[in-house]
């Protein structure tokens, strides 16, 4: 009884362990690592991207690597991407409340949708809901001159640009 009684004990301890060593991974050690991005806009709000950069490694967009044409993308690895604004803003134009959102694409050749979801706290693409949708926009996709190797993310004068091998995506933030 005593040798089931340890047994169940250290069991159970090394459950403990691995689940902590887990909940602590070290993020930037993933093939797609860690990256954030952040700008204080004209209007004063503060906006931020947290996304994971895939890398392209010699695959093609749309055949062997996401975005696949008319497939909803999670706009990076891993976890969803994180759009973050501590106040309302517009995209494109249109109006996007303050808060946290997992920002999503689909790519129709050129045309882009942009995915704000309220859900943003979620594994990839693969539970997402059309329901949870805050903001739906378009914009275009141009050609990256140079391309990309790793998934970019960049701010600048409230233009938010995303580069991905060879594609180049622009939406204006206010």
């Amino acid at each position: 009884m005593k040798k089931l009684f340890a047994f169940a004990l250290l069991a159970t301890g090394l459950m403990i362990t691995t689940q902590a060593t887990a909940q602590n991974e070290d993020k930037s050690k993933r093939p797609s690592p860690p990256a954030k991005v952040t700008a204080k806009l004209a209007s004063g709000a503060n906006i931020s991207i947290d996304y994971s950069q895939p890398s392209v490694k010699g695959r093609t967009i749309g055949k062997d690597l996401e975005p696949m044409e008319g497939k909803v993308w999670r706009t990076g690895a891993n976890e969803a991407t994180v759009f973050e604004t501590d106040k309302d803003v517009t995209v494109q134009g249109q109006s996007l409340p303050a808060g946290k959102y997992a920002l999503f694409t689909i790519f129709e050749g050129n045309d882009v949708t942009l995915i704000f979801s309220k859900t943003w706290k979620q594994w990839g693409a693969f539970t997402y809901k059309m329901a949870d949708d805050a903001l739906r926009v378009k914009t275009t996709a141009t050609v990256a001159n140079p391309p990309a190797e790793k998934l970019v993310f960049t701010i600048s004068n409230g233009i938010v640009s995303l580069v991905w091998a060879n594609k180049k995506v622009d939406f204006q933030v206010k």
